[in-house]
């Protein structure tokens, strides 16, 4: 009798046979599988139709199996509310990172929260903007050098990182608004779980959901990928700090 192994760890269904044009060492593809493998668990993928931004992750819609619409800069939680509007059935989410989301979206990002528009947003923080070349971003660290601050940010000439999830937790549309990051296992599993929550807040019409990923850009760090990793840990998580900032009551007790 021939032994059969058993399958623990899996393309998602949700994946396109397509590859990642994410640069080595960034955390991307790893928000990216952990999207898939909800969507897939939940049973959502027919009925999901994803948002794409402008930034490092503007051809989202190649890796994704599911209808997705490409939005422009900052635009997409606008885009995602006309959706959802119009097919209120559907699942609808965006996948946005911090300079689309956190500058040049700000006011799209407040007022679906404002609204209590019924969609879930994957927000990517990496405190850089990549595709462009490494500028300065809104959630740029104080002294952190970039492109366009060479000597470090200086807060007297740009101010202080902008904390999203703290900021949209305090929107009365909001549901479920939580931060976690993706530098280790550990913080890899809980991240997952909360996009699970994030979803599952829209499949119950609870109102808008964010969860914010803190994640790594090696490239325009100048760092290793495991220096990268390390850099998210010891450096981001101190001025992004993990947790819940609201969670709708009926999610609390909820098992995922």
């Amino acid at each position: 009798m021939v032994a059969t192994a058993e399958v623990i760890y899996q393309r998602p269904e949700s994946f396109t046979e397509v590859h990642t044009h994410y640069c080595p060492g960034c955390t991307h593809g790893v928000a990216h599988r952990l999207v898939a493998e909800v969507i897939d668990e939940m049973g959502l993928r027919e009925k999901t139709i994803g948002v794409a931004p402008v930034g490092c992750s503007v051809f989202a819609y190649r890796y994704f199996k599911m209808d997705f619409v490409e939005a422009a800069h900052g635009r997409a939680p606008a885009m995602a509310t006309g959706i959802k509007r119009v097919l209120p059935d559907r699942t609808v989410f965006t996948y946005q990172g911090d300079g689309d989301l956190a500058s040049i979206g700000i006011a799209e990002i407040m007022h679906a929260a404002g609204r209590g528009e019924n969609i879930t947003v994957i927000f990517i923080n990496n405190a850089i903007y990549g595709m462009t070349g490494g500028q300065m971003a809104p959630t740029t660290l104080e002294g952190m050098k970039t492109t366009s601050s060479p000597l470090g940010r200086d807060v007297k000439l740009a101010g202080y990182p902008i904390r999203m999830a703290e900021l949209l937790s305090n929107m009365d549309g909001s549901a479920y608004i939580v931060r976690r990051s993706m530098h280790n296992a550990a913080n890899v599993r809980k991240s997952k779980k909360a996009i699970r929550l994030a979803f599952e807040a829209q499949e119950r019409g609870l109102g808008f959901s964010l969860v914010e990923l803190l994640s790594s850009c090696p490239t325009n760090w100048k760092l290793t990928p495991q220096e990268a990793l390390d850099f998210v840990g010891e450096k981001m998580v101190p001025v992004f700090p993990l947790g819940d900032y609201k969670v709708h009551p009926t999610l609390e007790n909820l098992k995922v």
